[in-house]
């Protein structure tokens, strides 16, 4: 009688718990551009249970992701730091047996931080930020569970060997695996389909992915958990399964095949485009599922979904035809660049009761203000540890009056090296070609008025010195050095 009635408490403890904290759903697309979904605008891919997502929650407008590529973006998602403090600044791999370069056991996560809020943290998909040996494991970085890749270059092939589950190895049903780049066979004809058949595995690695991830849901229903999913998809290579491809292939768009006839590149596909929009549609299906799980679970009420994407849309044309889908709309610059096209990306918040459904907002925000945010939103502002460089916008989430933000800042030893900062909602200044040696002005700022000029066409800085010399302060003051990712034009400036 004791022992059940200890367990009653026990059930009734975590319920009353879980009801206290709300749980935390974040679904992180891989270089999903600002306009690729139907709710931001995209005419030709279809998204219906994401759109609906923004029709039951708050839209962002002006939301900028932690960077212009994988790796430093999640670096300042789960730490809160700006490029100018964040440990992460580029991609960078070269780590035995895998991996990129991995944040410290000095660092504090978000799921570090939520662990001591009493939550369970899971993470699904791409991790990138430390192999399963080095300080960066998420185990050692507040997820108890996770399943996916673990190395950024293993994730180009969605049918790979094995994936990781914690710290043992997933074999998968792909024999041979397919790689993430290779050419067709020598003397296979292009304009043959039978040519194409060596790309397409057996086990759809984004299957196990959502699999896994709903799995952690069931397990954790009667306590608070915050559930990290970051899909693989669209980024290439171009893998999905045929029959996503049926409802795009009945378009008959005009759809060259990508052949990979040289050079850098990711394994060939027949219908380059209809494999792109499938593997959207795929994700959004993917979505889907967890959403119907949450709703079915009851639980739909009690739980924050935030998606988004960690960059702007692939620069690779031959692979994605950017052009095609309008993917980055008015915007300039694709991943990679500082310009928006590479940096703003879509964002949706639904939390039922709280977050107003079918609201847009303008509120500049970028990646390192999560975990501000969401520490304020579950009641634990306090919690936010030094060093932080987010700011909360619960008061937008919640429908309050937010002031403006003051400014954004980012950073990119990537691509020729840039430094980026936006001030309120209007002005952004923009340095580029930081590493480009014979650049012999490297540090003129571009200055772009983003109201009136969205598309930064007009570079306006001769005519607003006063705001340029904000930037400019500002571009000096937000940075620390960095031994592992040094911009030395930028670090010889430095106190």
């Amino acid at each position: 009688m004791r022992t059940r009635l200890i367990a009653l408490f026990l059930a009734f403890t975590a319920t009353a718990f879980s009801a206290e904290k709300p749980n935390i759903v974040f679904i992180l697309a891989d270089d999903l551009g600002f306009r690729e979904l139907g709710c931001y605008g995209q005419a030709k891919i279809k998204t219906p249970r994401i759109d609906q997502l923004a029709a039951e929650g708050m839209r962002f407008t002006r939301a900028y992701s932690g960077n212009a590529v994988c790796a430093p973006s999640r670096c300042v998602l789960m730490t809160g730091k700006h490029p100018g403090f964040a440990e992460v600044r580029t991609n960078k791999g070269g780590f035995e047996p895998e991996g990129q370069h991995p944040i410290p056991s000095t660092e504090v996560t978000i799921a570090e931080l939520l662990e001591k809020e009493g939550y369970v943290s899971g993470a699904f998909g791409k991790w990138g930020l430390g192999n399963i040996w080095s300080e960066g494991n998420p185990h050692r970085q507040g997820f108890e569970r996770f399943f996916g890749y673990n190395c950024q270059s293993h994730a180009h092939s969605y049918y790979p060997a094995t994936l990781w589950d914690n710290e043992e190895k997933f074999v998968l049903k792909n024999d041979p695996p397919v790689p993430g780049h290779a050419g067709l066979a020598e003397g296979a004809d292009p304009a043959d389909p039978a040519s194409y058949e060596i790309f397409k595995g057996q086990d759809y690695a984004s299957d196990h992915i959502n699999d896994e991830a709903l799995e952690f849901i069931k397990a954790n229903k009667d306590r608070p958990f915050f559930l990290y999913y970051p899909s693989l998809i669209p980024h290439v290579a171009l893998h999905v399964p045929d029959e996503d491809l049926d409802p795009y292939l009945a378009e008959q768009w005009n759809d060259p095949p990508f052949t990979r006839s040289g050079g850098y590149g990711y394994t060939p596909h027949f219908t380059p485009r209809a494999a792109y929009a499938a593997m959207i549609t795929r994700l959004d299906t993917y979505v889907g599922k967890v959403l119907d799980l949450i709703d079915d679970l009851g639980l739909t009420d009690n739980t924050i979904v935030i998606f988004s994407s960690d960059n702007g849309t692939t620069h690779l044309k031959e692979e994605v035809d950017y052009d095609f889908f309008a993917s980055v709309g008015e915007l300039r610059g694709l991943k990679g660049d500082l310009y928006e096209g590479g940096i703003r990306v879509p964002q949706i918040v639904k939390w039922p009761g709280k977050v107003e459904a079918g609201s847009v907002t303008e509120f500049v925000t970028g990646f390192e203000d999560w975990l501000p945010t969401v520490l304020d939103l579950i009641g634990a502002e306090t919690a936010v540890p030094e060093g932080v460089n987010g700011i909360s916008i619960a008061p937008t989430l919640l429908g309050e009056d937010q002031g403006e933000r003051d400014f954004l800042y980012r950073e990119f030893t990537g691509y020729g090296g840039q430094q980026a900062v936006w001030l309120g909602n209007q002005w952004k200044g923009i340095r580029r070609d930081l590493l480009k040696k014979g650049n012999k002005n490297p540090l003129e700022i571009q200055l772009f008025d983003l109201k009136a000029d969205p598309s930064e066409s007009t570079n306006v800085a001769s005519e607003n010195l006063e705001v340029l010399a904000k930037i400019e302060g500002l571009m000096k003051s937000e940075r620390v050095p960095s031994e592992t990712f040094p911009i030395p034009v930028l670090d010889a400036l430095a106190d």
